[in-house]
């Protein structure tokens, strides 16, 4: 029988009873954009029995929560919610007390919120872009940037786990393990911000009304649809994901090797384990999480991308030479082992189902071409003789760090120097590659015909991942910058969008996607709780918030009928508000 119809007869046999609510302020006045979340309190029990996690191929069933708003007369009708009788809402709105109502079986529910007035709950209640944006760093700018862009692509900045009063020796700590897990932080930084941040944090504390209120959420958000599936737990990092051809999601739990397989109408899915050959544990990182509770990191699950011939997944491994194929239909898997070429990355299949990837460590970009079997390598120009000589010795560096050499302990400068790190690409309509390398504040173009590499400096901080719209223009998210960019091959110009997230430059953007068929910008605002979406031909955005606070998010992918997934990433898993990630489907309602 055919999946969709197999679907709608399940639809038609849930039994779904409307529900009702009519929200307040304490002066009686209706109270719009109140996100009313519903959570089920009967969970379908799954089978975690392989160290905390699903076996093996073996089909469990999620439960999935739900969220939606109340419109501008405070009124919320939700007649299609799947279940009533054994649920939990939870209300919450900026500047209110969340509101809760335990499991209940009624159907029509008139409700009063309170404003928060103590201020010191205000502020931590706000999201984290609001407490970076009021961090000073002695007025310091640039250090500023440097330090979101080296400390805030793991978690958020300013949550409550960061803002504990910690001593500038305690921060020194941290930086030497956020280095053994990727960060460049410089050394001058490395010098200069434990003291910055213990007294920076300490000042927002003890004063918490100079944390700035959040833009409230507006109109859009009433016809906005949000349904989570819990997956994984406080020790999975589900990193990026793939809407496929089939209708079915694919996520990565890079933390613990896991690929998962979801139906995203049904809430049914399946894990499969990547295959370990004889790798050892951390991969050619071995050492970098060693100080983690809990991985099964082998392989290192990052990137996927859809050949659209037959359906076959390309994954990147992150901690290994080679890439991964899976089958969707024998569920198997086939290593294809790469010569040369360090840290897998971002990967796309072009027009000719040849499969293009970044290497973030050895400075290159790759091609693994689909008919032959054979790799090409693209060697990216490097900045100086300096950085020459350690991107060639990086299978040494690397090699050191494997026998417990601590990485803190080897030099920073200021541009890192010996690590441009390769990040995002994408391919255009026209077939060329493009790529972001997000260390040299620069882009890149591959003509996969003649092998020419071009090199177009940036003028703004952090490339990090970029897509190209059916124009050929290419979107890239500048993650220290709190913006977006447009660039246009043709004029070479580069075209400089705020995200509408307040205060002003406060988000970090670390990826976006286009949908190409509605000329839209999807963005992951991955400090301010929210999706974003930026119309190209009307220049207008619309923000989407998030269920959940520490909502961070690293990727996004466009439904046919323009609904967008993503995943709540975060590293550890255990910042977010519960400590559960999700798959997110959000569908804006227009």
């Amino acid at each position: 029988m055919n999946r969709w119809l197999l679907v709608l007869l399940a639809v038609l046999s849930t039994a779904t009873q409307a529900v009702e609510f009519q929200v307040l302020d304490a002066q009686g006045d209706p109270l719009p954009t109140v996100m009313v979340s519903a959570y089920p309190t009967e969970i379908t029990a799954i089978d975690k029995s392989d160290n905390g996690y699903p076996p093996h191929a073996v089909s469990n069933k999620g439960t999935f929560e739900y969220t939606r708003f109340t419109d501008t007369k405070g009124v919320l009708s939700w007649p299609d919610l799947p279940y009533v009788s054994s649920v939990r809402y939870r209300l919450r709105k900026q500047g209110y007390q969340d509101l809760v109502i335990n499991p209940t079986a009624e159907q029509q529910f008139t409700l009063t919120m309170r404003p928060e007035t103590d201020s010191a709950k205000l502020a931590a209640s706000r999201s984290a872009n609001t407490w970076l944006a009021a961090l000073d760093l002695g007025g310091d700018e640039e250090l500023k940037k440097h330090f979101v862009l080296q400390c805030g692509f793991c978690h958020q900045q300013g949550t409550k786990y960061i803002r504990w009063q910690r001593t500038a020796d305690e921060w020194s700590d941290t930086f030497d393990r956020m280095i053994g897990y990727g960060s460049r932080l410089h050394d001058d930084a490395q010098d200069r911000l434990p003291q910055l941040l213990e007294e920076g944090y300490r000042e927002l504390r003890e004063n918490p009304k100079l944390i700035p209120p959040e833009k409230p959420w507006q109109a859009e958000v009433v016809a906005a649809k949000i349904k989570e599936l819990p997956i994984g737990d406080s020790f999975s990092q589900m990193h990026d994901l793939l809407l496929a051809s089939s209708g079915l999601i694919y996520v990565g739990d890079n933390l613990q090797d896991r690929l998962y397989e979801i139906d995203p109408e049904t809430g049914e899915y399946s894990v499969y384990r990547l295959p370990r050959l004889d790798y050892e544990l951390g991969g050619i990182l071995a050492g970098k999480l060693k100080q983690f509770p809990k991985h099964e990191s082998y392989m290192g699950i990052h990137s996927f991308a859809e050949s659209k011939k037959d359906g076959h997944i390309f994954i990147t491994p992150s901690v290994q030479q080679a890439i991964l194929e899976f089958d969707p239909i024998s569920k198997t898997f086939t290593v294809h082992e790469m010569e040369e070429g360090y840290y897998p990355h971002t990967i796309r299949v072009d027009q000719q189902d040849r499969v293009w990837f970044t290497l973030a460590i050895s400075n290159q970009v790759a091609m693994f071409d689909r008919a032959t079997g054979e790799f090409t390598y693209y060697d990216l120009p490097t900045r100086s003789f300096k950085e020459s000589l350690t991107v060639s010795g990086s299978s040494i560096i690397l090699q050191l760090a494997r026998w417990g050499v601590p990485l803190h302990t080897l030099p920073i400068d200021k541009e890192s120097m010996g690590l441009p790190l390769p990040y995002g690409i994408d391919v255009a309509p026209d077939g060329t590659v493009w790529f972001a390398r997000l260390h040299t504040d620069a882009i890149g173009k591959i003509d996969p015909v003649s092998g020419e590499v071009i090199m177009i400096p940036t003028p703004f901080k952090g490339p990090r991942r970029l897509r190209a719209d059916s124009r050929g223009h290419l979107w890239i998210a500048a993650f220290p910058e709190g913006q977006i960019v447009e660039f246009d091959p043709e004029t070479s110009v580069f075209t400089r969008y705020d995200m509408p997230t307040e205060p002003l430059g406060s988000d970090t953007p670390y990826s976006l996607n286009v949908d190409r068929e509605r000329d839209l910008v999807w963005v992951n605002g991955n400090a301010s709780d929210s999706l974003l979406r930026f119309d190209i031909n009307r220049k207008s955005w619309r923000v989407f918030p998030m269920p959940r606070r520490v909502t961070f998010t690293r990727d996004v992918e466009i439904a046919p009928d323009g609904s967008v997934f993503t995943t709540n990433s975060s590293f550890p898993s255990w910042h977010i508000e519960d400590g559960q990630p999700t798959l997110i489907h959000l569908q804006p309602g227009e």
